[in-house]
């Protein structure tokens, strides 16, 4: 390969400008997200049926559903919530499940479902749920003029219309309205006086607004269609609609009802900075870029604003896009500081500005190159990826940096430049190779992992693994071109001549000596001064070599051990993002009114902690989303009027540590609503995604038959989890105690008094709920071209007390009986929320930790679950969510870096002929372990994905220095038959190598390390695990590397392990018959 690249060099210029040209147009075409494609096995069923309570869901619908789902092919669990007018389902399936044929047999199923449910049924909404699911933002639609009403009107007809304007931008329904609606409201009062039913003003309108097609009448040369005035044109004229008593026409609608252009029975609001908005989620398809979307509706806003009235604003709001751009700004500048470090470094070492320009140059080459390789195996620049290029810039460093520094060493001894070059490439060319496969060896292990973990680790792995070969090949190819073009050799022997390999042999002789011996007379450089000081260290460390590396070895592997019990564990580094999500849970079955005051309390109270103007926007919804848009609970699940979820964007110019904001805002709260509970939740989409659907870090689910002993276990849970004194907002996710009125219908009465129970189902449905659960109506609004629906309602407010309810007639045209005559009604209490896994109801406990992590959480969480004692038959616990990602992630993790040392063993022991020399090479492994984890430990940071990647590649330098001294000092030892002369030797003449690299990559980490930059929280931890990693390696490689060498290597012969008996080198070499016969 350097002979090739050397006889044809501006075909590898070529090649590299080509890379380079590529790789620049892969930068503008490659997607942007937040994180790779997760591809979760997971779809949604979201079922509405207006007015069902949750058990009547639960049985009508949900058990329905779970029954059929069983028979698609791979499932792995099927979780369904229940609470009033709403079944949702959460269907899972095992890794490797197509899931396109997932969701086609879940949607045959669904169809096949609906045979059995109640009348008027709808089909369910059933989604695909993945990372791109989730919102990457809110356009909001407000106004100072306009009601909620009429927002979501624009929303839905004219701004979500719009959105296919915009490629890969989904259209969700709008949150915050509910749809525009003909609302006849009855008068209870007046109804009685004229002895009416509300559903007789349903049936009335019924008869009276029809939808009736047109007919043709053919009448000479003419088709003439026949519309008939049956629907009704004007909202006012329903007032008009004849009502009819004992037969005769005595009063009309509008005397015992007001008639309204209105909106549906309201059951939640979206407030925007505590005033009533509407706002849409944006969401993207699966294969689009989420920058490119953001950035193409961001350019159609204005466009979109031509589309309704000049007082309605539309705004984007909380931009989760920003996450990767910061990244990838991190990523620029961290290249750009680490390139222009690692020159200094060279220039410090070798005084060689040329040879800095050459290095600095193969950093921003491999980098562009890589994101076009990653650009040709469909992945995508996310945080991930990103984490993975910013780690490999600093191994980028090692590949160029010992190739020039071997190259000044042939400098040195006095060849041409040509030769030098062609002679210290080719020198280090397969120890080179052997470094390539080791450090690749280290994140081989994600390709076989699975789930979350394999999803997030292969991108990352790819990203360094393109880093890392591309390095090589211009290691071996551009710099040497580069090298003879620039560089000048200032120590070329004119009179050089070299005859044959004795010549070579002693050439390195002598540039052994010059590296370990002084000789008087020559000036001394401060490098030279610290390379004698450095070997008579190492001289006086040789003599007591075995205790020296026996204390290194027991003291870094306790300490290794040590750190890894005690340090902190998450899943990914902790994020100061400036964003939060709250929500707030009243007593159950608190009103719609009650908890909107709450919220508006709440964020008065916010504002008084941070100050209002360090509020940039805040987001509510306020109870339930309306039955008519199904996808919306998928989004964001409220299960009922007593629940209200807060999102917080702080001021950008604010500073402040969120977790101390939530700890006041906990304090305040508890002072000022004592009787609100509340619980903060993933608001990132990195932790909404890496949750797995739990609204918490913990999540203790009880399963069990019997809810009574779910609900039983789930409260001693809360007492047990109460003790702990870092977790926060612990309580019980479902509401158990939600407040009912029993309505008991005497069937033997109701008949004596000639009332059927559909006459008291009617009547009641239209009394406290609408008619629109019991009789579809339609009006079409002719201006627009739009229909809308017609319904009959009794004003909330005139249903106020369990006396209005006893006083509901419900026989037409008769004064008595009312609903009292004929059912008994009492106060009571029910579930709220029926959760089920499969069939079997479960109760979940959630819990929020504070300045902890979530590795100690965990397991302290999991002691609780034992001091429960021994649970009843047929109940189980589970630690869902977070926790366990965390443990599927450390695992695999781990399991991964003890397969990738055990191949790299191997890898070595099959180079060296040497199962000893291997173990040589891997002794610095413990330094390196113990080393990432101290100042990850020191530092307050916690070992995660980001911090796990940083001490693999730490793993990988010190394994590639090791193998570039060893190496020296196994054919030093070769030569001269001495193991610890030649451990002197070899340190000797790497020192300065092995201190340029690792010091070029630790200054190229202190950027990243610091997490000063934007979005730093996110890498910080990788930068200082590579960091320690590599000052201890660094250590270990100088000081106690060769010790070991010397030591292991004291003994063992210079002859080859060989068994041909032809090989010269071997010990069973036996000279062949025809030499004998020659001689």
């Amino acid at each position: 390969m350097i002979k090739g690249a050397l006889q044809r060099p501006i075909t590898i210029l070529v090649i590299v400008a080509g890379l380079f040209f590529f790789g620049i147009n892969a930068t503008r075409s490659i997607k942007i997200d937040i994180f790779p494609d997760l591809n979760l096995p997971v779809i949604y069923v979201s079922h509405p049926y207006g007015g069902f309570t949750p058990n009547q869901m639960e049985a009508y619908f949900a058990k329905s559903y779970v029954n059929l789902l069983l028979f698609v092919s791979g499932v792995k669990s099927i979780e369904t919530k229940n609470i009033q007018g709403l079944t949702l389902i959460k269907v899972t399936f095992y890794e490797g499940t197509n899931m396109a044929q997932a969701a086609a047999e879940v949607t045959a199923y669904t169809n096949r479902a609906q045979a059995g449910f109640p009348q008027g049924s709808q089909p369910p909404f059933i989604m695909r749920f993945d990372a791109s699911t989730l919102p990457v933002g809110q356009l909001v639609l407000s106004s100072p003029t306009r009601s909620n009403n009429e927002l979501l009107d624009f929303a839905l007809v004219y701004i979500r219309s719009a959105f296919t304007s915009v490629p890969g931008l989904v259209a969700p329904a709008p949150f915050g309205g509910n749809q525009r609606t003909i609302v006849i409201k009855a008068d209870p009062e007046l109804l009685r006086q004229h002895n009416l039913t509300p559903d007789q003003l349903v049936v009335a309108l019924r008869d009276n607004n029809q939808n009736t097609p047109a007919g043709n009448v053919r009448i000479g040369d003419y088709n003439y269609l026949t519309p008939t005035n049956t629907t009704i044109k004007n909202v006012s004229d329903f007032g008009n609609i004849p009502l009819y008593k004992n037969g005769v026409q005595t009063v009309f609608l509008h005397d015992v009802a007001t008639v309204e252009d209105g909106a549906d029975i309201t059951s939640g609001y979206a407030l925007i900075n505590g005033k009533r908005s509407v706002y849409l989620p944006i969401t993207k398809s699966s294969s689009a870029s989420t920058w490119e979307v953001v950035q193409g509706l961001k350019k159609a806003i204005p466009r979109f604003q031509g589309l309704v009235p000049q007082d309605v604003k539309l705004s984007f709001v909380f931009d989760q896009s920003i996450y990767v751009i910061n990244a990838v700004k991190s990523l620029a500048e961290e290249g750009a500081i680490g390139a222009v470090l690692t020159g200094l470094m060279v220039l410090l070492f070798l005084g060689d500005r040329r040879g800095a320009l050459i290095v600095i140059l193969t950093i921003p080459t491999c980098v562009i190159s890589s994101v076009f390789f990653l650009y040709l195996f469909h992945q995508t620049i996310n945080i991930i990826t990103l984490s993975g290029l910013s780690l490999a810039i600093g191994i980028l460093v090692d590949e160029s940096t010992v190739t020039i520094e071997n190259i000044h060493q042939h400098f040195d001894m006095g060849k041409p430049k040509a030769l030098a070059i062609w002679d210290a490439c080719k020198e280090i060319a397969f120890p080179k190779l052997l470094i390539l496969f080791c450090i690749l060896a280290v994140f081989a292990p994600a390709f076989t992992m699975t789930g979350i973990p394999g999803a997030l680790f292969l991108p990352l792995s790819l990203a360094i693994g393109f880093a890392m070969i591309i390095s090589y090949l211009l290691a071996q190819t551009f710099v040497p071109i580069m090298a003879n073009w620039i560089m000048i050799n200032k120590h070329e022997k004119k009179d050089y001549a070299m005859d044959d390999d004795a010549d070579e042999a002693k050439l390195k002789e002598e540039a052994v000596k010059h590296a370990t011996e002084h000789k008087a007379g020559e000036k001394e450089t401060g490098f030279d001064k610290f390379r004698v000081w450095f070997l008579g260290v190492i001289d006086a460390m040789m003599k007591a070599r075995k205790l020296i590396v026996t204390v290194y070895l027991v003291v870094a592997f306790g300490l290794a051990f040590l750190l890894f019990a005690i340090i902190g564990r998450d899943v990914l580094p902790k994020v100061n993002s400036g964003t939060f999500q709250v929500r707030l849970r009243g007593a159950d079955g608190t009103r719609l009114e009650r908890t909107e005051t709450t919220t508006l309390k709440a964020l008065h109270l916010l504002e008084g902690l941070v100050g209002k103007q360090n509020i940039a926007i805040t987001s509510s919804i306020v109870g339930t989303h309306p039955s008519s848009f199904s996808t919306n609970p998928i989004y964001m699940f409220m299960a009922g009027p007593q629940e209200a979820v807060m999102q917080v964007q702080l001021a950008e110019g604010y500073k402040v540590n969120l977790d101390d904001l939530k700890e006041r805002f906990r304090d305040t709260m508890k002072k000022e609503l004592p009787d609100v509970k509340l619980s903060f939740e993933p608001i990132e989409l990195t932790d909404k995604i890496l949750s797995q659907g739990s609204p918490t870090p913990i999540e203790v689910a009880f399963t069990g038959k019997n809810k009574i002993a779910d609900v039983g276990y789930a409260q001693k849970m809360v007492k047990i989890l109460d003790s702990i004194n870092y977790l926060r907002d612990v309580q019980i996710g479902q509401a158990y105690k939600y407040p009912a009125i029993n309505i008991d219908i005497d069937r033997t009465r109701a008949a004596e008094l000639g009332v059927s129970i559909n006459d008291i189902s009617r009547t009641l449905t239209a009394s406290t709920s609408s008619s629109r659960l019991t009789e579809k109506n339609v009006w079409i609004d002719q201006k627009a071209g739009l229909s809308y629906q017609v319904q009959v309602e009794v004003p909330e407010y005139q249903m106020a007390s369990l006396n209005d309810i006893r006083e509901i007639p419900v026989l037409a045209n008769q004064p008595r009986p009312v609903l009292s005559d004929v059912a008994s009604i009492k106060m009571d209490t029910t579930y709220g929320e029926n959760d089920d896994i499969g069939a079997v109801p479960t109760m979940s406990v959630t819990a929020n930790i504070n300045k902890k992590d979530l590795g100690t959480a965990t397991n302290d969480v999991q002691k609780a679950i034992k001091r429960l004692g021994k649970l009843p038959h047929g109940l189980t616990v589970e630690l869902r969510g977070m926790s366990q990602t965390l443990t599927d992630t450390l695992d695999s993790l781990q399991t991964g870096l003890l397969v990738a040392i055990l191949v790299i063993y191997l890898m070595l022991a099959a180079n060296f002929q040497s199962f000893k020399v291997s173990l040589v090479v891997l002794s610095t492994v413990p330094a390196v372990l113990f080393g990432s984890l101290f100042l990850v430990k020191i530092t307050g940071a916690t070992l995660n994905l980001q911090s796990y990647m940083g001490m693999i590649m730490s793993v990988g330098v010190s394994i590639s220095n090791a193998v570039l001294l060893i190496t020296n000092a196994e054919e030093l030892r070769k030569h001269n038959g001495d193991a610890l002369r030649a451990a002197r030797e070899a340190v000797a003449i790497r020192v300065r190598p092995i201190l340029m690299t690792s010091l070029a990559m630790i200054v190229g980490m202190i950027p990243m390390a610091s997490g000063l930059g934007e979005g730093g929280d996110q890498t910080s931890p990788l930068g200082r695990a590579v960091i320690g990693g590599l000052l201890a390696s660094t250590f270990a490689a100088l000081f106690i590397l060769p010790l070991v060498f010397a030591w292991v290597q004291g003994n063992s012969t210079t002859q080859s392990v060989s068994l041909d008996p032809e090989d010269k080198e071997s010990k069973f070499y036996v000279p062949l018959h025809h030499e004998h016969q020659t001689k």
